[in-house]
C-alpha cells in the first residue's frame, strides 16, 4: 500500500468511528410500564374512561402477605389519547402497550360506537393486532381489571387463556378490522361479565368474571348479544367451531348424551333470483362421546346412530337460535350472508348491497348438519343400570 494513502485511510476510520453513536434513542426496560389489560368506559356526562393494567415486575410483601403483582391507573379525557396522555403524566415510566394481552370495551362504551377508539389501534404502529377484544356485558371494565383471579397473577392473562381454550367466540383487533372492513358481514367479539365468586378458606368472597357468549355489532356499534347456545350456532355458522361441546337431550330413552367436537366445517352457498334469496348452510364435524346418561348402550350401532341423528338436530337447532336472533330481531349479518352473495354472484351483490338491510331479514335460509362420532370408546351404557333397564 502507498505509504501516503496510510495516513489518509487512519485518520477516515478514526472519524467514521467518532460519528458513529450507539442506540442513541433505546429505552431501557426499567423505564418501561408494561400495560397488561386495557378498559374503555364511559362517564355520566360522555367523556372517555380510559383504564390501564399496569404489571409490576417485583414487589414488596403488602399487609396480608401477598404479592401484589398489578395495579390500575385512570383518567378521562373528551377521546382516547387525551385520557392516555393524562395517564402518561401520571406515570413515572413510558407506557408500554405490545405486551397488552386484551382489550375491553364497556357495554355503554360500546352502544355508543367504538370507530374513534379503533382510529387509535389502526394509527399507531405499537398496536398488537393480536390483542384480544372483547365487550363487558352490564358493567364497566374498570371493574374486569381491578378484578383478581386465584390462578393468575394478572387478572388478563386468565381470560386471554379463556379466549385459547376454544369453544367461544375469540376475536382480535385483526380479526374486528376484517370483519369491519369486509362485504356482506358485521363484526362479533366475546362478551365477558359478572359469573361467579370465589370463596378462600377464611370465608372472604372475590367476585369473578366469566366468558358470556358474544357481542354483536352494526355500524360499529354494539346492538345486542347471543347467549352461549345462540353463539355456538354462531361459531358453527361462521366455520369458527373449534372444540366446543353439544349436548342433547333424549327423553324417550331418559337421560341426556354429551360430545366434544374435535373437528368441524361449514359450507355456506347462496343463489339469487331476482327477487328470491336463499341461502344453504351445510356443516360437517367429528366429535368424541364424553356423557350417555340414557338407557342406550351406545357400543351397538343403532344406537349411536340415534343419538348422531339427535346430536345433528341439537347443532341445526343452534344454528337457527343464532340466525333467528341476528336475522329477525337484531337484523344484523353476522353470519355473512351478504358475503357468500358477494362472493359467489358479485353482480347480483353490485344491485343489492345499497338495499341489503331491507333484503336481508327476507333471505330464506336452509341448514342441514351432519356430525359423525368416531366410537363410543369405552362406553355403552351407564353402569349404575340393571341389564333389564339398558335398551340394547
Amino acid at each position: 500500500m502507498n505509504l501516503k494513502i496510510k495516513p489518509i485511510l487512519c485518520i477516515g476510520l478514526l472519524f467514521t468511528v467518532l460519528i458513529t453513536s450507539g442506540c442513541w434513542d433505546r429505552t431501557e426496560i426499567n423505564d418501561l410500564a408494561f400495560i397488561s389489560g386495557t378498559a374503555f368506559d364511559v362517564t355520566d356526562n360522555g367523556e372517555t374512561l380510559l383504564s390501564l393494567q399496569i404489571a409490576i415486575p417485583s414487589a414488596g410483601m403488602g399487609e396480608s402477605g401477598q404479592q401484589d403483582r398489578f395495579f390500575v391507573l385512570s383518567a378521562t379525557g373528551k377521546n382516547a389519547n387525551e385520557a392516555f396522555q393524562k395517564l402518561q403524566n401520571q406515570s413515572s415510566r413510558r407506557l408500554f402497550t405490545s405486551h397488552r394481552s386484551v382489550i375491553f370495551i364497556s357495554e355503554a362504551f360500546g352502544r355508543n360506537g367504538i370507530n374513534d377508539v379503533l382510529d387509535v389501534f389502526t394509527h399507531d404502529p405499537r398496536q398488537r393486532l393480536k390483542t384480544y377484544i372483547m365487550v363487558v356485558r352490564g358493567g364497566k371494565g374498570q371493574e374486569v381489571l381491578r378484578t383478581k383471579y386465584p390462578f393468575e397473577h394478572v387478572p388478563t392473562e386468565a381470560v386471554k387463556e379463556m379466549e385459547g381454550l376454544g369453544g367461544n367466540l375469540s376475536a382480535t383487533l385483526r380479526d374486528f378490522f376484517i370483519e369491519a372492513t369486509s362485504e356482506g358481514i358485521n363484526p362479533v367479539m366475546g362478551a365477558i361479565g359478572e359469573d361467579v365468586y370465589s370463596t378462600s378458606a377464611k370465608g372472604s368472597k372475590n367476585k369473578l368474571f366469566g366468558l358470556m357468549g358474544s357481542a354483536v355489532f352494526k355500524d360499529l356499534k354494539v346492538v345486542g348479544f347471543l347467549d352461549q347456545e345462540e353463539t355456538n350456532g354462531l361459531l358453527w355458522a361462521t366455520d369458527r367451531m373449534k372444540n366446543g361441546r353439544v349436548t342433547t337431550y333424549l327423553p324417550q330413552y331418559g337421560g341426556s348424551v354429551g360430545v366434544i367436537v374435535d373437528h368441524a366445517k361449514r359450507r355456506i352457498t347462496s343463489q339469487v333470483d331476482g327477487d328470491k334469496i336463499t341461502v344453504s348452510i351445510q356443516v360437517e364435524g367429528q366429535a368424541s362421546l364424553v356423557e350417555n346418561n340414557t338407557h342406550l348402550d351406545v357400543s351397538r350401532p343403532n344406537n349411536l346412530l340415534i343419538v348422531q341423528k339427535a346430536m345433528e338436530k341439537s347443532i341445526e337447532l343452534q344454528i337457527r337460535k343464532a340466525l333467528a336472533k341476528v336475522q329477525k330481531n337484531y337484523q344484523v349479518d353476522s353470519i355473512g350472508i351478504g358475503q357468500s352473495v358477494y362472493r359467489n354472484n358479485p353482480k347480483a351483490w353490485k344491485l343489492l348491497k345499497g338495499q341489503w338491510d331491507r333484503k336481508y331479514p327476507e333471505v330464506e335460509v336452509s341448514i342441514a348438519a351432519d356430525l359423525r362420532i368416531n366410537g363410543a370408546g369405552m362406553a355403552g351404557a351407564p353402569l349404575q343400570l340393571k341389564e333389564k333397564e339398558i335398551v340394547k
